[in-house]
């Protein structure tokens, strides 16, 4: 299967609930974002503001949000009881998903990113 050519393609391939909260993610961190561009980077949805500042997936049973490992050192407090890794986080379907923290790491990636690019 070929990646999806926009953020728009991507979310065509879910249905329902899943939709509806990629949906939610999309607003989420185009709130948080801004002056961020969106597309499609690694076959996902990414915000970019020069670099990335986000990106995020659907998978089999979880979402997958890509906020950087410095966003992840930062709140690391905040995503203990979920799984992560350098710079990924995973939030179970089958439980709430912090929208707020999402929108939190971003705006936390669009400060870094301002700073870098100063």
């Amino acid at each position: 299967m070929a990646a999806p050519a926009s953020v728009d393609e991507y979310l065509a391939g879910f249905d329902g609930e899943r939709r509806a909260i990629l949906e939610q993610v999309r607003s989420t961190v185009a709130r948080s974002a801004p002056g961020a561009v969106e597309t499609i980077s690694y076959g996902m949805p990414t915000f970019t503001q020069g670099r990335p500042v986000m990106h995020f997936a659907g998978m089999t049973n979880h979402l997958g949000v890509y906020p950087t490992p410095g966003a992840i050192e930062a709140f690391a407090e905040r995503l203990v009881g979920y799984r992560t890794s350098k710079g990924a986080v995973q939030f179970p379907w089958s439980g709430p998903i912090p929208f707020e923290l999402i929108a939190e790491m971003t705006r936390f990636n669009v400060e870094h990113v301002a700073e870098a690019n100063r």
